[in-house]
């Protein structure tokens, strides 16, 4: 029995075998008599195709979903996958062994479970090549403007030789790329025409439809590619000015950048000399003198003694200033700006934060974001003014981490907290309050010089710089961060931890530090 043959529409129909593959399992035809061929590869001319046999008798019967009619195939959603790129590989045979996997799947459960199969190797390096050749046309085709009759728009023409099928695959690509720009690929197989609409064109209609007109042609010669422009000029001077010597990997740059592809790339033409020339450029730059750091903001001025400043509010102003050109650790360089303190000198309290948060760091001002609301709030029902009072932070800057276009706040680590000591021990020194309030445990370290448990300290008097009384208690995004149905018990909680510094409010602060929380 001579084989039979199918005749494929193009070297890429997949739709038609799909459907003549469904027909042969149906039939129960093997692969061993079938012959696939495509335009570009015929079947010899002693293969004549054959009306399909009639299944054989006392076969297993295909299984099929939904009754009667053309049988559905159940097959994993991979091997689909697979099958519409492996249609794309240049392999004459890729057809037969597509159809040879489906009938195994179909007929040997076993398969499934033997990645080591050779028919399932032969697809899955077939499929990897595609990728490839896929991913390689998207990186290396190179437009280049050709001249147009007058009113006709500018057209850019680019020349690829793909080692696959991909042309069509890959021109959705090239349409959402360059939607605005008319365009045109040039292949040995086929060529491709990118239209784009007019500005004042209807809008489309359908979810499919184009914004501008696709046509395919026949395939082209090299001669017919456009020669270089002026603009090609231009990037050959900026491609051979971002070379790096240093960094040159010629193996991994033939890996990724294979030399069948250097003949249509401009760039190419440097690649030799630049290369030859790495060692020697690399040794002038390892033996160059090192050019002097530049800082983004200048770095600051020494400090004069905190003695010698007889105007507070001037020191604390130029103190800001120096701070804010700080670069003892690495916060000062990303912030927005320094958030130094602000409020009344010599006050009864000051209130010692952890560090200013995303809304602080624009306004350059402490506690006027969610944490700072709810700490106005708290001084609202305590009775205490915020204008009588002394707010700040112990670190100055902002530590925050990216994530997408947001900044999270990111608590300080011990170097950051240490680097800025000087700047809240110069402060308190100009400020010189009368007791301390120490808001989470960032700011007691700070203030009392070690590790302080808050949880278990809180509502507690500690000594402080001079020898002043700290009370320690929670940062108010504490209770921002905490369970919602504990809101309520925590806040009371916490006001009563405040209210314990009402005294230094009223001017009864001798004998705080001796004083029993009970008698708050």
């Amino acid at each position: 029995m001579s084989p039979r043959v199918i005749t494929l529409e193009s070297e890429i129909d997949w739709p038609g075998f799909r459907r003549e593959a469904r027909t042969l399992l149906a039939s129960l035809v093997p692969p061993d008599e079938v012959v696939w061929q495509t335009p570009g590869h015929p079947a010899p001319e002693l293969w004549q195709a054959e009306a399909p046999p009639s299944p054989v008798a006392g076969s297993a019967p295909m299984r099929r979903l939904g009754g009667s009619g053309p049988s559905r195939l159940v097959v994993p959603p991979a091997f689909i996958t697979l099958c519409e790129k492996v249609v794309l590989h240049q392999d004459p045979q890729r057809f037969a062994l597509l159809y040879r996997l489906l009938w195994r799947l179909v007929h040997e459960r076993g398969l499934r479970q033997d990645p080591l199969d050779p028919d399932r190797l032969r697809a899955r390096q077939m499929l990897q090549s595609v990728r490839r050749d896929l991913h390689k046309m998207k990186a290396f085709v190179r437009f280049r403007p050709v001249g147009q009759p007058e009113g006709e728009p500018p057209l850019s023409v680019a020349w690829f030789e793909p080692e696959h099928h991909i042309v069509e695959a890959v021109v959705p690509f090239f349409v959402r790329r360059f939607t605005q720009m008319h365009w045109a690929i040039l292949t040995p197989e086929c060529s491709v025409r990118w239209m784009p609409a007019p500005a004042n064109s209807p809008p489309l209609a359908g979810e499919d439809a184009l914004p501008g007109e696709l046509e395919f042609g026949p395939g082209a010669s090299k001669e017919q590619a456009p020669a270089p422009d002026q603009g090609e000029a231009l990037w050959l001077t900026y491609y051979a000015h971002i070379f790096n010597p240093a960094r040159l990997k010629l193996s991994m740059m033939a890996k990724e950048m294979p030399r069948k592809y250097w003949a249509n790339l401009p760039e190419a033409q440097l690649i030799a000399p630049l290369a030859a020339q790495a060692s020697e450029r690399t040794t002038r730059m390892v033996q160059a003198v090192p050019a002097a750091p530049r800082r983004r903001i200048p770095a600051r001025a020494p400090l004069p003694p905190v003695d010698s400043m007889h105007d507070p509010e001037a020191s604390l102003a130029a103190l800001a200033k120096s701070a804010d050109r700080c670069r003892d650790c690495p916060l000062g360089e990303h912030a927005t700006q320094v958030v130094f303190g602000e409020g009344a000198l010599q006050p009864p309290l000051m209130l010692v934060g952890e560090q200013p948060g995303d809304q602080e760091d624009l306004a350059g001002q402490p506690f006027v974001g969610p944490a700072g609301r709810l700490l106005d709030r708290a001084l609202q029902e305590l009775g205490w003014p915020r204008d009588a009072l002394y707010l700040t932070n112990a670190v100055k800057h902002f530590k925050f981490e990216l994530r997408g276009t947001r900044r999270i706040h990111k608590s300080p680590g011990q170097r950051e907290v240490l680097a800025c000591q000087q700047w809240l021990e110069r402060e308190v020194a100009l400020v010189r309050p009368k007791a301390f309030v120490a808001l989470g445990a960032t700011a007691a370290r700070a203030l009392v010089g070690r590790a302080v448990p808050v949880m278990s300290e809180r509502g507690q008097w500690l000594t402080g710089p001079a020898g002043l009384p700290v009370l320690i208690t929670l940062h108010p995004s504490a209770l921002l961060r905490g369970d919602p149905a504990e809101k309520d018990s925590a806040w009371r909680a916490w006001l009563d931890d405040l209210a314990l510094a009402s005294r230094y409010i009223r001017g009864e602060e001798e004998g705080a530090l001796s004083q029993p929380r009970a008698e708050a």
